[in-house]
C-alpha cells in the first residue's frame, strides 16, 4: 500500500493548508469566531481590574482578549487540516505568485492602493450618522492610546496577522477550492471566483460588528481579495491590512489631526474631491495593473500540494 508523503513545511501558515472549508463550514468557523470573542470578553474584564493602576492596563487587557478572539478558529482549523492532510487536498495558504509584475512593484501598488482605498471609505462613511460616543470612544482607545508602541502592536500587527490568516487564508482560501457537487452530479472545485471575494469581503465587514467599520473592511476587503486570487500571498494581504490601519494610527498621534472626524473638515472642498478622484481612478489603475498576474487557474494562485 502506498502512503501519502505530508510535505514538510515548518511557516506558521502551512498547519492549515489542508483544511478547504465550503460555506457552511464557515458557519463553524464564524462560531467559533463569536466563542472566541466572548472567552476574550471574559479574560479581559479580571485583567483590567488587576492593571486598574497601570495607566495602559486597558490597552494590555484588550490586546489579550484579541488575539483570544482566533484562538477557537486556529485550533478547529489546525485540527481539520491534520486530519484532512492523509486523504483531502491541500492548498498553499500562502503563496508567492507575482510573476510578471515581480514582488516590489506589487508592494508599491498595493501599499499606495490602501490609502487610496481608506480616502474613498472615509468619503462613503461620511454619510452615515454620527459614530456613537461609546463607539467612538473604543476606536480611540485602540489608536490613539497613551502608549504608541502598544496601539501600534494591537492595531498595525495582531488585527493584519489574524484577520487575513481568517478572512482571506481561510475564508477566501476555502470558497475558492473547496469540493461539492454540482447539479449533474459532477465534483466540482470551489465558487465562482467573483462570489468568493465578494463574500470573503462580507465576512470581513461583518467580524468588524459596526457599519462605520464595515465600509472600509468591505472595500479593503475586495482589494485584498482581488489581490489573493491573483498572487496567493497572504504576506501581499497582510501589508495592505498593516498599511492601512498604520496610517489610522499615525494619523491619530497626530494632535492637529486626531479630533477630526473626515478629511472634509482639513480639506478645501476643490481639493477634497480632486483627491477623491484621484484615489478612485488610482484603484482603477492598480486593478488593471494585476490583471497582467494570471493566476495559475480559473481558481486562483492558492497552489495545489502535490505530495510524491
Amino acid at each position: 500500500m502506498k502512503h501519502r508523503k505530508i510535505e514538510k513545511n515548518y511557516e506558521f501558515f502551512s498547519n492549515f493548508d489542508y483544511y478547504v472549508p465550503g460555506p457552511i463550514e464557515l458557519l463553524i468557523i464564524f462560531a467559533l469566531f463569536l466563542g472566541g470573542a466572548l472567552l476574550g470578553s471574559v479574560v479581559a474584564l479580571p485583567l483590567m481590574a488587576l492593571l486598574r493602576g497601570n495607566p495602559d492596563g486597558s490597552m494590555y487587557a484588550t490586546m489579550v482578549s484579541y488575539v483570544m478572539i482566533f484562538i477557537p478558529p486556529m485550533i478547529y482549523a489546525s485540527f481539520k487540516s491534520k486530519e484532512n492532510s492523509f486523504f483531502g487536498k491541500g492548498y498553499k495558504l500562502s503563496n508567492r505568485h507575482y510573476s510578471p509584475l515581480g514582488k516590489a512593484l506589487c508592494i508599491i501598488l498595493v501599499v499606495l492602493a490602501s490609502f487610496c482605498n481608506s480616502f474613498v471609505a472615509e468619503s462613503i462613511i461620511s454619510l452615515l450618522p454620527p459614530v456613537p460616543e461609546w463607539l467612538e470612544k473604543a476606536l480611540s482607545d485602540m489608536t490613539n492610546g497613551n502608549n504608541f508602541l502598544l496601539s501600534f502592536l494591537c492595531v498595525s500587527i495582531f488585527a493584519p496577522f489574524f484577520e487575513e490568516w481568517l478572512c482571506r487564508g481561510i475564508v477566501l482560501r476555502g470558497l475558492l477550492n473547496y469540493e461539492h457537487k454540482n447539479k449533474e452530479g459532477e465534483t466540482v472545485r470551489g465558487m465562482k471566483p467573483v462570489w468568493a471575494i465578494v463574500i470573503s469581503a462580507a465576512f470581513f465587514a461583518v467580524i468588524h460588528f459596526n457599519p462605520w467599520q464595515a465600509i472600509a473592511a468591505f472595500t479593503m476587503g475586495m482589494l485584498m481579495g482581488y489581490v489573493y486570487y491573483r498572487t496567493g500571498s497572504i504576506w501581499l494581504t497582510i501589508l495592505i491590512h498593516f498599511a492601512n490601519n498604520t496610517l489610522a494610527v499615525v494619523l491619530s498621534h497626530i494632535d492637529s489631526l486626531k479630533d477630526i472626524d473626515n478629511f472634509k473638515d482639513v480639506l478645501p472642498g476643490g481639493l477634497y474631491w480632486a483627491i477623491l478622484v484621484f484615489c478612485v481612478v488610482f484603484i482603477v489603475y492598480v486593478v488593471q495593473k494585476f490583471l497582467a498576474i494570471k493566476p495559475l487557474d480559473k481558481q486562483g494562485s492558492c497552489a495545489e500540494i502535490v505530495s510524491e
